[in-house]
């Protein structure tokens, strides 16, 4: 596999950070939120900045968001749907939430709603859970943060307790549920899972693959990494029913074939075909963070380890978005320890070739990257019919000399 550039900036590029959100719509990045250090101080991003970066330029830019604004937070759990960013949960200074809040990322105006739901219950609060969309639904897992004993059922598992954090009435833990809302009727329901019930904790990652499934690769939360056991991720099949008047889950766990990554937490894994999913970075065992990049064929369940050009920047509680023509672009997150070391945040975009591009886009890249240094080539770009001249003077930018100013 060959790794793309990392992506240039303009002289305006968004604050390092760690434990944001991101989505790509219309071939543009949308960054909100997270957190990062100040001297001693972890400080949230400001919840009225909303970062967007041109992946065709690679240019960054930032508007003022308004509407009802969801407070700063980080761990929050971002996807998109019809152009609009969903966000549900996350950590603000008060503590966990369970609040859900949306945003059109299509209309320019960049204005907040704080959906009230009509139906059903919403899931108690928490941070570092994992969604996917489909159906036009979107569907949350796991996650950490608290409970009122009264709605503590430990026969089910549904939620694992944190010994070592509670008060009184109030239970803190891991929770092993899955919840679904339905934006059209703004209303939230519990479906019914058929699996043996796994001790999920947080910090896991769940995509969608374009079937009628999900997948998870998951390992404990970092808080608890001294006490992991040694072994590769655990790989698990989600199946969404509707037959026969039936609307439940199927999970199943899927055993690779061949050998797997090491074990690990705050790793993203992203669809990068119908059939194949990319796993990078995270933070390991022994708590170092990771920068190596696998494949996973899950029709073969195969794993694959593959070759980047970022060994060098390990990440972890970054976000991955699948764009175009399969690049997956990984931005922010840790190269630190966080919860020991908490100043390695970062800003830059890696940018990650997953398959050869269009024979299209490899000539305009390769105009728009050498055009400056080949006196022939600038002679004759105004030769090119005017649509692709366009397209490659758009691109000019992604390859220009450029300064990075953090805002």
């Amino acid at each position: 596999m060959d790794s793309g550039p990392e992506g240039p900036c303009s002289e305006l590029v968004a604050q390092e950070r760690s434990g944001h959100t991101a989505v790509v719509v219309e071939n543009r990045l949308y960054v909100w939120g997270g957190y990062m250090s100040v001297g001693e101080e972890e400080v949230f991003l400001p919840n009225y900045e909303m970062w967007v970066y041109d992946l065709e330029r690679g240019i960054w830019d930032v508007f003022n968001m308004t509407g009802e604004l969801p407070p700063p937070m980080s761990g929050t759990c971002g996807c998109s749907l019809d152009g609009d960013m969903y966000i549900f949960g996350g950590c603000d200074y008060s503590g966990q939430t369970n609040q859900i809040y949306c945003v059109s990322l299509t209309d320019s105006k960049y204005t907040w709603k704080k959906i009230i739901y009509k139906s059903g219950r919403a899931p108690s609060p928490r941070d570092k859970l994992s969604c996917w969309v489909y159906n036009g639904r979107l569907i949350y897992f796991g996650g950490y943060g608290h409970k009122l004993l009264a709605d503590v059922d430990c026969r089910n598992r549904s939620f694992i307790i944190d010994e070592a954090s509670w008060l009184t009435d109030i239970y803190w833990g891991w929770n092993n549920e899955v919840h679904m809302f339905d934006p059209m009727n703004a209303s939230w329901r519990q479906p019914e899972t058929h699996v043996r019930l796994l001790v999920f904790r947080a910090a896991p990652r769940l995509l969608e693959l374009p079937m009628p499934a999900a997948y998870l690769d998951v390992e404990a939360t970092s808080a608890e990494v001294e006490s992991w056991k040694p072994g590769g991720a655990t790989f698990t099949a989600w199946t969404w029913n509707h037959g026969r008047g039936q609307k439940c889950m199927y999970v199943t766990e899927r055993v690779p074939v061949s050998a797997s990554p090491e074990g690990r937490s705050w790793h993203t894994l992203t669809a990068v075909s119908d059939s194949s999913l990319f796993l990078f970075g995270g933070l390991r065992l022994d708590c170092k963070p990771m920068s190596d990049g696998w494949l996973l064929d899950v029709e073969t369940k195969k794993w694959r380890e593959v070759d980047h050009n970022f060994k060098n920047k390990p990440r972890l509680w970054h976000t991955a978005c699948p764009c175009k023509d399969s690049d997956v672009i990984v931005f922010g997150g840790s190269c630190d320890y966080i919860l020991r070391v908490d100043t390695g945040h970062c800003n830059d975009t890696l940018i990650f070739q997953m398959q050869p591009h269009p024979l299209f886009r490899i000539c305009k890249d390769f105009i728009a990257k050498n055009v400056r240094k080949h006196k022939v080539l600038r002679s004759q770009l105004t030769l090119l019919p005017p649509s692709l001249l366009t397209a490659v003077q758009s691109r000019m930018y992604f390859y220009r000399p450029s300064n990075k100013q953090t805002n």
